[in-house]
């Protein structure tokens, strides 16, 4: 897809910006359509925003696996969703986005099945650990984890995701990706570390990656559409286990809880671009209240950085390299 074309859709969604929002700002997850054989992938959805994820969508009739590091906090959150929904389809498959070889091992035994991947959402995240910190591969972790990782898993479940007639990809992003900046220069921000501009690097390159998959997939034919969300602000772990519980964010989470959403509220932007017929490929959604920090499910403001086509694709030959994939 060119450029001119690229920016022609980026105008018609602004043009229709208003509009969704007054049509969709009571979209909830009673508007999922039912499904009895839709298989769905979630990256980080033992909790949070994840969690609702997994919820909603088993609910609603999917398949769901559901991922993460650790198999006990799997085990636990099956269970306590059997207890809402007993006849919920879920399964866990452990997965350390940190570590290439382990996304390489996941991939393989989901390629050893041979089922089609209907769903992948992209939600799993690191955010703003207070000292740099390296992936199993040297990446520093929060490109490596919430880029790298969700890159190079997307390519390896390629396949799957083809065989699926209609295959979306939903890569969560995040309002801090307005600051962000991609330094081609210091990726792995290994001359200046500084917690929020490396996450909002992260989480720029998280949206990138989602706009350029949705190019790639028109250029190539594959069949598959890609999407962005974000959460807004919403109330989950990450500012805890992330920045710290001491840290302004982590203290704002705890003495502030009116200022961040629930991760069921949060959850909705992601799970409306996942499964409403009028969410739509090369789109980008978030909540529609207080610039984008809370409410329903809207279009979403794409920040200049993200509208760059040409770094868009550097990132993503340099993604490629760096994982050691190829789509």
């Amino acid at each position: 897809m060119d450029t001119s074309a690229y920016q022609r859709r980026l105008n018609f969604a602004s043009i229709k910006t208003s509009k969704m929002q007054n049509r969709n700002k009571n979209w909830t997850i009673s508007q999922i359509p039912k499904s009895n054989s839709g298989l769905a992938v979630i990256t980080g959805s033992t909790e949070g925003v994840g969690y609702e994820d997994a919820l909603a969508l088993s609910s609603s009739g999917w398949n769901v696996i559901m991922m993460g590091r650790n198999a006990q906090k799997g085990a636990e959150s099956i269970a306590k969703i059997h207890r809402i929904n007993p006849k919920a389809k879920l399964s866990f498959e452990k997965i350390d986005l940190a570590d290439l070889s382990s996304i390489k091992a996941f991939a393989s035994r989901m390629i050893s099945k041979g089922q089609a991947i209907d769903l992948l959402i992209n939600n799993a995240g690191v955010m703003t650990p207070p000292k740099r910190m390296e992936t199993a591969d040297g990446f520093e972790l929060q490109f490596g984890t919430n880029h790298i990782g969700h890159f190079a898993l997307t390519a390896q479940l390629l396949p799957l995701l083809r065989k699926s007639p209609g295959a979306r990809v939903v890569t969560a992003s995040s309002v801090a990706n307005r600051e962000g900046r991609i330094n081609f220069d210091d990726l792995q921000s290994s001359s200046a570390y500084i917690p929020m501009k490396a996450y909002g690097q992260s989480k720029l390159a998280n949206l990138m990656f989602a706009l350029e998959l949705q190019r790639q997939s028109e250029k190539h034919g594959w069949g598959i559409t890609s999407i962005a969300s974000h959460p807004g602000v919403s109330r989950t772990n990450l500012l805890i286990t992330g920045a710290g519980r001491w840290s302004v964010a982590g203290i704002s989470r705890t003495l502030l809880p009116f200022l961040f959403q629930p991760p069921a509220q949060g959850a909705l932007p992601t799970l409306y671009a996942a499964t409403s017929p009028e969410a739509k490929g090369g789109m980008y959604y978030g909540p529609n209240k207080m610039m984008e920090t809370r409410g329903f499910p809207a279009i979403a403001k794409i920040p200049a950085q993200a509208e760059d086509v040409n770094a868009s694709l550097k990132l993503w030959k340099l993604s490629e390299e760096l994982a050691n994939v190829e789509f």
